[in-house]
């Protein structure tokens, strides 16, 4: 049984690509043995809120899963399962349920300065092994894009992530004619009924991030997609994460995990909730920056494939303390 006798705080700003912040929370238990657990980009609240509440939550307190753990927050609640599957020397990825030992990934392109260099992004990337490709898309490019990524590679799986940018149906209705298998976030996260009527109209199937059971349910009901994007650190626990993946699997959704930013931490807990029966899509580890990450090995794919540690307790990986002291810009320590 668990007992945290000391618990870190790290907030940290990752020094490459957009420069996003993460907070690592670090718990140590009586006999030494350590879990870590990330948010990325978290809310600005989070760090005072755990400042004030975390000590007495935590500290010398027993408890014997990490679900009886009431934090609400996605990093502790990581946390309290890599200390807690550490302790039974078990994979993360197998006490959540996972089945896999290996994972397909997609690779994830962002708009460019012209479709010719896009195509050629694209190339580099098939030459370096993946067989799927997810093209971020706004208005104003995308169906070009689209067309000229299609026109040179005709048998490519091809997906398109549209950031809930759109508004127009009739826009993203053209793209179905280039064979995309999965239309990601069309329009905004609330607006069912056109999620709805676009999944009507096209052969894609139309993927929505959900980040509750209850808004979940609610695209069920109107059919209103065929996948479930799922973000495990969106939501308070891996727990929650697991519920949403049974009840989209149970409705026959296809299910693609996602979190490819971070220190590697969320990564690692994204590929261990990937390895789930239900996650039948590749998934997406694979946003650089990798020099961001403090974990070894890094979270990545190798010729767009993406290994499942089950060698290794917990999320699998080491951490590396003195980089995480050096990018803290902020800590606490109860």
């Amino acid at each position: 049984m668990p007992r945290v006798r000391e618990l870190e705080v790290f907030r940290l700003t990752l020094p490459f690509g957009r420069r996003s912040e993460s907070l690592l929370v670090k718990l140590t238990d009586h006999g030494g043995m350590t879990g870590w657990g990330e948010a990325v980009s978290p809310h600005p609240k989070t760090w005072a809120r755990l400042e004030e509440t975390l000590g007495a939550l935590l500290i010398g307190v027993d408890w014997e899963h990490p679900d009886a753990v009431p934090s609400g927050d996605s990093a502790v609640d990581m946390a309290c399962w890599d200390l807690w599957t550490r302790m039974r020397g078990v994979p993360l990825a197998h006490a959540i349920g996972g089945t896999r030992t290996s994972l397909m990934a997609t690779v994830r392109l962002a708009p460019d300065s012209s479709v010719e260099s896009l195509v050629s992004r694209v190339n580099q990337q098939v030459c370096a092994g993946y067989g799927h490709v997810t093209l971020d898309i706004r208005p104003g490019w995308d169906v070009e894009a689209v067309r000229a990524v299609r026109q040179a590679y005709p048998a490519l799986t091809l997906a398109v992530d549209c950031g809930n940018a759109y508004t127009d149906l009739a826009q993203l209705v053209a793209l179905d004619s280039y064979g995309l298998e999965v239309i990601e976030r069309p329009f905004a996260i609330d607006d069912l009924h056109a999620h709805a009527s676009l999944q009507d109209q096209v052969a894609a199937s139309v993927a929505v991030e959900a980040r509750s059971a209850a808004q979940l349910d609610d695209y069920l009901t109107l059919r209103a997609a065929r996948v479930l994007l799922l973000r495990p650190t969106a939501f308070p626990s891996l727990s929650d994460a697991r519920r949403a993946h049974d009840r989209a699997a149970a409705a026959g959704w296809d299910i693609q995990c996602a979190g490819g930013q971070g220190a590697g931490l969320a990564r690692a807990a994204t590929v261990a909730v990937a390895s789930m029966p239900g996650c039948t899509l590749p998934c997406d580890v694979t946003q650089p920056p990798r020099n961001n990450q403090i974990v070894t090995p890094i979270v990545g794919a190798n010729g767009g494939v993406i290994a499942v540690p089950l060698t290794q307790p917990g999320l699998g990986h080491t951490i590396d303390e003195a980089r995480v002291h050096r990018l803290a810009k902020e800590s606490f320590h109860a």
